[in-house]
């Protein structure tokens, strides 16, 4: 065999492998019916347990709007998803002076587990956290719904992450 005979063979092998490799993939939307409707579906009928605090209510709310297209809970469920929330507040930036934090973060973390109604079998779980970033101002109330307001935005992240999460779990 000549070298451009041998060239040409090493040639066609990897053409043949990357169409291989290529056939091998899928593209399909996430959220889509796809042919078995599946991830849409299912993640409108998912029941997510009852909060515990006033966070794991932000991160429950914005699940179920989330999952639902904004329908609300489902009558009659196929998946149940007990969700634990968590939050804590970190000072960043620290004054030594005046003994007081400028500014912070959120973090806001979560367990949960997606199981099968019907069958109590596991179909996801897992440990999901957020993080806002916020200033603590001098006055005590603005601290307060400084807080707030991140604890929010850190539990409105973490419920688009847990519903990624669990529409990928479904979407096999």
């Amino acid at each position: 065999m000549s070298l451009s005979e041998k060239v040409q063979r090493y040639a066609q092998l990897m053409a043949l492998g990357a169409l291989a490799v290529l056939a091998a993939c899928q593209v399909k939307p996430l959220y889509s019916d796809g042919p078995q409707g599946k991830p849409a579906k299912a993640l409108a009928s998912i029941e997510i347990s009852e909060a515990d605090n006033r966070v794991e209510q932000e991160v429950r709310n914005a699940l179920i709007f989330l999952t639902s297209g904004g329908a609300g809970e489902p009558a009659n469920p196929e998946y149940k998803m007990a969700l634990n929330v968590t939050s804590d507040v970190m000072g960043v930036l620290y004054d030594q002076e005046s003994d007081t934090a400028g500014a912070g973060r959120v973090v806001v973390k979560a367990d949960y587990n997606l199981t099968r109604a019907d069958t109590g079998e596991t179909v996801r779980s897992g440990n999901r956290s957020a993080v806002a970033l916020v200033d603590f101002p001098e006055q005590e109330f603005a601290k307060v719904r400084a807080k707030i307001d991140a604890e929010k935005r850190a539990s409105k992240e973490l419920a688009e992450i847990i519903r990624a999460d669990i529409a990928a779990a479904l979407g096999r």
